[in-house]
């Protein structure tokens, strides 16, 4: 009985630690200004759409190969 007791304190232990150490790593943490953040956001965007065109592109160009190649 007296083990299960241990076991759950552990575990309780446990979890209030990793609740504080978290808590200091975030306090720790750079956080970016609103700026850099927005200037950050919209250079993702821009690759992301790059990045889909690119892949549209040769997607494209991959079917009309196949299809060449295959006499579709």
């Amino acid at each position: 009985m007296a083990e299960k007791e241990k076991k759950v304190k552990k575990s309780e232990n446990a979890i209030q630690r990793y609740f504080r150490e978290t808590s200091g790593e975030l306090r720790k943490v750079n956080w970016p200004t609103w700026p850099e953040a927005r200037h950050l956001t919209l250079l993702v965007l821009a690759v992301m759409v790059i990045v889909g065109i690119f892949l549209s592109l040769i997607d494209y160009f991959a079917d009309i190969l196949v299809n060449l190649v295959l006499g579709l």
